[in-house]
């Protein structure tokens, strides 16, 4: 468990700084038309080209601001001490729940834009 649970704060922040490349490539070089490899691809947001554009341009934001915090939030161990079930819960809670929130934040402003 030791050696795990120092790699484990790695993760959110490894992620986070991924995030916020892929946010930058992708307001770099949005995807144009509906694609099935590149862009923020799900069913609500492959329904119409209008849709696939606002979704880029949305979702892009919200990776960098998920990105940003999980950069930010990896550095909880400080606050939480060598816990490894803290460790373990904080870290991995924070990949899952960042990237629940960019899906889940996307999603509802694509239904409420066009309803």
């Amino acid at each position: 468990m030791g050696f795990l649970s120092n790699y484990v704060y790695t993760i959110p922040f490894i992620c986070g700084w991924i995030f916020l490349i892929m946010s930058a490539v992708a307001t770099i070089f949005p995807p144009k038309k509906i694609n099935a490899l590149y862009g923020y691809r799900t069913p609500g947001s492959m329904r119409s080209q209008e849709r696939w554009d606002f979704a880029q341009k949305y979702s892009t934001r919200r990776m960098a601001e998920a990105g940003i915090l999980m950069i930010l939030l990896s550095s909880l161990k400080q606050v939480f001490g060598n816990s490894p079930g803290a460790e373990l819960g904080i870290g991995f809670g924070l990949l899952f729940g960042l990237t629940g929130y960019l899906l889940y934040v996307t999603e509802r402003a694509i239904k409420n834009k066009f309803k």
